[in-house]
């Protein structure tokens, strides 16, 4: 017996009154010391606000070591999921973490791996997130420096904004979000 094989289909929509079991949105308390407030909207490639993405975050743990049981962070799990709502609007509480060691023995700037889920799309589009007050950090990161475009670039650095950080996703068209290839 042959099998063929099927066509792809785009992801989502995501209807948000099933999504989410429990709040996946705060990974740490807000009145925790060091916590930081990620808000941001996810734009399609008109500028319209997508209403309907999922947006997942995971990052090291505030010590610099990726999310695992034996880690000295205990149960951090540096992983988080929102839906959009309002007006195409994400936000996630947070602690900031610390550079990371590469292989090689190199340190990457502290940043936040995101992934947005979207109608229209075949696969999630990845991103990364990088703090503002970083900048000699941000410098040397091997992964922002193998952006040759500085407009791209700064897509990927959050903006302060009223006692939060700000990052916008924009999927396609002017402004577009720098996005990285998985597999």
């Amino acid at each position: 017996m042959s099998l063929e094989p099927t066509p792809s289909q785009t992801i989502g929509p995501f209807f948000h009154d099933a999504l989410l079991g429990r709040d996946l949105t705060e990974l740490v308390p807000p009145d925790e010391p060091g916590a930081v407030r990620i808000t941001g909207v996810v734009y399609d490639g008109a500028g319209e606000p997508v209403t309907d993405a999922m947006v997942e975050i995971s990052h090291s743990t505030p010590t610099g070591f990726r999310a695992n049981p034996n880690s000295p962070d205990g149960g951090f799990s540096g992983w988080g999921r929102s839906g959009t709502v309002d007006g195409g609007r994400f936000s996630f509480v947070t602690s900031k973490p610390d550079p990371v060691l590469t292989p090689d023995g190199t340190r990457q700037a502290p940043h936040v791996d995101v992934l947005v889920f979207a109608r229209g799309l075949l696969k999630p589009v990845a991103t990364r997130l990088y703090f503002p007050d970083e900048e000699e950090a941000n410098a040397a990161d091997p992964v922002l420096a193998s952006i040759s475009t500085p407009v791209l670039r700064r897509t990927l650095v959050a903006r302060n904004e009223g006692g939060a950080l700000r990052f916008d996703v924009r999927l396609q068209g002017e402004g577009q979000t720098a996005f990285f290839g998985f597999e």
